[in-house]
């Protein structure tokens, strides 16, 4: 009798420290899930360095991740100054080589080479920033992903709109010289999307404002873009805004006393006269979800868009030495009108195309050779972007918005 009750003691308390480990607290695969993001080796791949605002900002989202996911310096490799070419594949068989188990890229133009590792290696998980072909090349281990930057633009927008209501209201302009300039890199329905949200935010608050568009053909030309910006103001431009990567169009800003709204992080240090807010995808949540999935065995999504809710989409505190009274007030009511669906940025009773409204548009959704539309995207009053795919796919020319230059 003692023997028996000796051996049900014994199973009794090891199946109380089964639930134990189990069900409550930080059992053991909860612990092995964390060994085994803090053992899996990451490899980034960018474009430019810390020099261009563009990489910077995906080079601290990539630290920020690993960080967060407690995977050491040793574990995670970053290369840099990857043009959008072979170099790219090559880039990402050396990070293969090194025993990396998830690779990122972070432009447009990488994408293809990217997907030609993904095809040799289908052990490994590659994943896209800004890409449009993984819901359509059907790969198992190649993602794409983005975030709703539209909305932070369109907050950004909110601020400049403000700042030249305030320009209006003390005479240093009328109100049909309201005109913005704005400084993008290529006519991809990416940079369209961003410039036509920001003009979008101005407008809402800022009803006579128009805007002129230059192009540069580049994402990162520090002397292109400052001699673009300095065109736009010579041109009549009274607030600047971009979608390139350099310091050029800010610092140009700041020696010619205009206001201006950078992307992808703060320029106040070196413009803190002019800098107003900046817009900017914060890239650590993706990075921890798709780092920690392929740790984990899990899927990743093929394509994946940051929110608002998710704090994908990100703005800087407001400079209030530039800024317009209120701003950030704004910025907030209007944040939190976008978050609960009461507004959407591309309303279609807020634009006009050709002077008249659309009720509906086929977007380019599943790129082509070709670029055919495919998708309609208007549905109940507003056009649907970054929904179909990650990557956004707004392409309309709306009335309001002069375009100077379209050769890139």
């Amino acid at each position: 009798m003692k023997k028996k009750s000796l051996i049900l003691l014994l199973i009794t308390a090891l199946i109380v420290m089964t639930a134990l480990t189990g069900c409550g607290g930080k059992g053991g695969n909860e612990e092995e899930g964390e060994e085994e993001k803090a053992s899996i080796k990451v490899g980034f791949i960018c474009l430019h360095d810390e020099n261009s605002t563009y990489d910077l900002n995906f080079i601290n989202g990539a630290k920020a991740a690993c960080e967060n996911l407690g995977i050491s310096e040793e574990n995670y490799i970053i290369k840099t100054n990857i043009p959008e070419g072979q170099e790219c594949f090559d880039a990402a068989e050396e990070l293969v080589d090194a025993g990396c188990g998830i690779i990122f890229a972070d432009s447009f133009g990488h994408e293809d080479y990217m997907i030609q590792a993904a095809k040799e290696y289908p052990e490994v998980q590659f994943c896209h920033s800004t890409g449009t072909k993984a819901h359509t090349e059907g790969l198992d281990n190649y993602h794409n992903a983005f975030a709703s930057i539209y909305e932070g633009r369109f907050l950004a927008g909110i601020a400049a709109g403000m700042k030249l209501n305030e320009m209006i209201e003390a005479g240093d302009i009328e109100a049909k010289d309201a005109k913005i300039g704005y400084i993008g890199a290529y006519t991809y329905a990416e940079v369209v999307s961003g410039y036509t949200s920001f003009f979008l935010g101005a407008r809402h608050m800022c009803p006579s404002a128009t805007m002129d568009v230059t192009f540069t053909g580049s994402w990162y030309d520090e002397t292109a873009e400052k001699e673009a910006a300095t065109k736009l103001i010579d041109g009549g431009c009274v607030l600047i805004s971009q979608h390139a990567d350099s310091m050029g169009a800010p610092t140009a800003c700041e020696k010619a006393g205009v206001p201006d709204v950078s992307y992808n992080g703060s320029t106040i240090d070196a413009c803190p006269n002019t800098f107003i807010v900046s817009s900017r995808i914060d890239w650590a949540p993706y990075y921890e979800y798709a780092i920690s999935a392929a740790a984990n065995g899990e899927p990743i999504d093929t394509d994946w868009t940051g929110t608002l809710k998710t704090n994908s989409v990100q703005l800087t505190e407001v400079n209030e030495n530039a800024a317009a009274e209120g701003t950030q007030k704004k910025i907030d009511e209007i944040k939190a009108q976008l978050e609960s669906g009461e507004l959407h940025v591309f309303d279609t009773e807020a634009f006009t195309v050709e002077d008249k409204k659309l009720d509906s548009y086929k977007a380019d959704v599943d790129t082509d050779e070709n670029y055919e539309a495919d998708t309609e995207v208007i549905a109940d009053g507003y056009f649907h972007e970054s929904e179909y795919r990650s990557a956004p796919y707004f392409d309309l020319q709306i009335d309001g918005i002069n375009l100077l230059d379209t050769k890139f």
